[in-house]
């Protein structure tokens, strides 16, 4: 009877391991309950964010290239104008002034409560950024969440650009075809890099939670041959992560650019929030009803991670369509070049154009990179008053934005 017993009590005290670390009762983080979102001490949290976009990910069309549309295509192009000592001071620069604690207070004050921040994971590594085989990207990541526990707004870690690729576009800085998925080292470089942020962060209160892997599989890809390998990639990547950090949010996006929920089984975690991006669509129910019904299945959070690009009109009737339905968004982006669809707009001086006209000119071999090149003498000018031109107090506020958000 004795050993019935003691066999009993070791069961119970198994279980009770099991039990509290699948589900964590961690106090001071931003957790879920049901379909919310919820602060530490048990109220809904309805996040209302933008994204820090262009800031550790560059993207052409932010630039206004129309050839050098992804990141290394960037990186490319800056290279050859100045050669790669001086390209690694300007891309220190433009990070240090991209995205300062004036841009958070900012965000702050106009009533945001959350930022997205894509990333590139090769940041996190020792690949291109750094001549001394350093990760820089822990020190942007280390500063960005410092200032925004300082001014009380949550930050969502989003990388936009994973190993092999998860998306085969320009986004995701490829080389055109989403070659995460059949590759078992890139896979394990994403857990690995995952891992190590999570160790790092574990304890932010202000870190609200991963979004693992921003908008995978493009549609004009095979989705037969893709989707099914998404699911379980998250779940192990969410594995690597739990295993060091069992605090903060696992955020998941559908395959298709986020819009496609069927990939996706019952939830694996208790802390999941799914995530969808929607552009250029109508701004009817019929738009998100495929995700307001996967919420009532599951019983789960969902959250619209990207959204924007569009009139005023166009956004604040979307804005209002997730709102009526109860659905946090986070809408893109912060800032870009000479707009007037981001919170903030950065000036163009005259001599940009001779960037411009190099990024989208022939430049397949070295004699036409010679013959295309401007005047040195230009291009720096240029590229030293962009850099002044994107600091928050040099830039245009389009106020109109954030009258279309709501706030």
């Amino acid at each position: 009877m004795l050993s019935i017993k003691k066999n009993y009590k070791i069961t119970f005290i198994i279980l009770c391991l099991i039990f509290s670390n699948s589900f964590p009762q961690s106090s001071g983080f931003i957790s879920t309950k049901g379909k919310q979102i919820i602060t530490p001490d048990g109220k809904e949290l309805f996040l209302k964010g933008i994204n820090l976009g262009n800031w550790l990910e560059p993207e052409g069309y932010m630039f206004e290239f129309k050839n050098a549309e992804s990141s290394r295509k960037i990186y490319e192009v800056i290279n050859e104008l100045i050669g790669p000592e001086a390209a690694y001071k300007f891309w220190e620069t433009f990070r240090k002034n991209y995205i300062t604690e004036n841009d958070i207070k900012f965000i702050k004050e106009h009533g945001f409560n959350s930022v997205r921040i894509p990333f590139d994971y090769k940041l996190f590594t020792h690949e291109d950024f750094s001549p001394d085989c350093s990760q820089p990207g822990f020190s942007f990541m280390d500063s960005v969440i410092a200032w925004c526990s300082r001014n009380k707004i949550y930050a969502v870690l989003d990388m936009h650009i994973a190993p092999g690729g998860q998306t085969g576009a320009n986004i995701d800085d490829s080389w055109g075809y989403p070659f995460l998925y059949n590759s078992p080292q890139s896979q394990e470089l994403t857990i690995k890099i995952w891992k190590e942020v999570a160790a790092r962060y574990k304890n932010e209160k202000y870190v609200l939670g991963y979004d693992l892997l921003n908008e995978p599989i493009a549609h004009y890809f095979d989705s037969k041959e893709f989707n099914h390998l998404l699911e379980p990639l998250y779940m192990r990547i969410t594995k690597g992560i739990r295993q060091v950090d069992t605090n903060h949010i696992i955020i998941l996006g559908g395959a298709q650019w986020d819009t496609n929920f069927k990939i996706f089984g019952k939830p694996f975690d208790p802390k999941l929030v799914y995530t969808f991006h929607t552009y250029w669509s109508d701004t009817t129910r019929k738009v998100i009803q495929q995700f307001l019904d996967f919420r009532d299945k599951y019983n789960v959070p969902i959250w619209l991670g990207e959204s924007g690009e569009n009139t005023m009109q166009w956004i604040n009737s979307f804005r209002k369509l997730l709102e009526r339905n109860d659905i946090g968004w986070c809408f893109w982006t912060f800032k870009r070049l000479d707009t007037d669809r981001s919170i903030v707009s950065i000036k163009k001086t005259g001599d940009y154009e001779a960037i411009k006209k190099f990024a989208d000119s022939n430049r397949q071999t070295f004699e036409d990179i010679r013959k295309n090149t401007p005047d040195r003498k230009i291009v720096l000018k240029a590229l030293e008053e962009y850099l002044i031109n994107i600091k928050l107090d040099n830039c245009n506020i389009n106020t109109e934005y954030i009258k279309a958000l709501g706030l």
